[in-house]
């Protein structure tokens, strides 16, 4: 089985679950919710509605686990799993002329 590491978002713990992982996964140490906002990638408070993703439904409660379709889990780092300039290199890479 697949492990993947994360941080808490409530109590700062270094964990690793399994990589595919129930909705209702919680952290091992203070019981947070694992599949919430706080801990997704797409996660940003200067943003509108508090998330990255443009097409993510409104969450209100942020700290609550959640059915949001575009979670993804943030590194241990709690940057996002690819940097913007591999986005960027990916994105030329994909539209450049022949």
């Amino acid at each position: 089985m697949a492990l993947v590491s994360y941080t808490c978002f409530d109590c700062g713990t270094n964990q690793e679950i399994p990589k595919e992982f129930s909705r209702r996964q919680e952290c091992e140490s203070c019981g947070a919710d694992t599949h919430a906002c706080k801990n997704c990638q797409f996660h940003d408070p200067s943003a509108y509605n508090e998330c990255r993703e443009p097409s993510a439904e409104v969450v209100r409660e942020k700290e609550r686990s959640n059915f949001c379709d575009y979670f993804q889990l943030k590194s241990p780092d709690g940057s996002a799993s690819s940097s913007k300039d591999d986005l960027l290199s990916a994105a030329e890479a994909l539209f450049k002329k022949k």
